[in-house]
Order: structure tokens, then sequence, then C-alpha cells
């Protein structure tokens, strides 16, 4: 078990949340409280940088999706950015990647934001 980090910095877009670690049963209530802790604007973009996620079960899915509630709830954007391949399988399985915006890496994602929900390898 990996003990989860978020690291938080500031893009043009919004507000970037480095993720490290396991987002599981033990680590997503913390997630959730930071995620829903954060102010976002109308227009933001909030990136969720999973690039260092080493395991995600279903409580760390329900911690995206809170994440992604309190965007739209604040009139903002949500990107997932570098989602690793097992991650990424259970987003298919469950049909998240045609819910959230998906960026192969944080530049794209901080440079242009969303435009729309589903997955982006442009």
């Amino acid at each position: 078990m990996s003990t989860l980090t978020i690291t938080a910095r500031d893009a043009v877009t919004g507000p970037v949340l480095e993720v490290a670690g396991d987002l599981d049963y033990d680590q997503a209530p913390r997630f959730r409280q930071t995620v829903t802790t954060l102010e976002l604007e109308p227009g933001q973009c909030l990136v969720l940088d999973l690039s260092r996620i080493q395991f995600c079960d279903s409580s760390g899915i329900t911690a995206l999706i809170v994440a992604r509630n309190h965007a739209v709830a604040a009139q903002a954007e949500i990107a997932l950015v570098a989602v690793p391949d097992n991650t990424m399988r259970i987003l298919r399985i469950v049909g998240l990647d045609r819910v959230f915006t998906i960026h192969p890496g944080v530049e794209k994602a901080t440079t242009q934001g969303p435009t729309g929900s589903g997955t982006s390898y442009a």
C-alpha cells in the first residue's frame, strides 16, 4: 500500500493536482476533501495529473466522480491527465472515458483546457 500524496499548483487554466500513490478505500476520503475544498471559478479547468497513481479501486473512481461533480457545480471543467493503463481500463469499462476529458499530458490540458467531454489524444 502506497500513501497518497497530492501536490497542488496553479496553471493559467486553473488548479492542477498531481496525485501519486494509491487512490483506494483508505486514501480516497483525503482526496475528496482536498478536491471539494478547492475554490474553482466558472470557466476554469481542474486538471488531475494521475501519472503517478499506482492503484485505483472503486473508491478512487468514486472520488474522481466527486471531483467532476465539484467542478460542474462551480461551472468549471475537469480534465484527467496521464491516466495509467490499469485505471484507464476501468474508466473505459464503466463508460467514464466518455464523461471525463482525458489528455496524455499536462501541457495540453493546461494550455487549452478541455473542449467538451470525452477522451482527447490530439
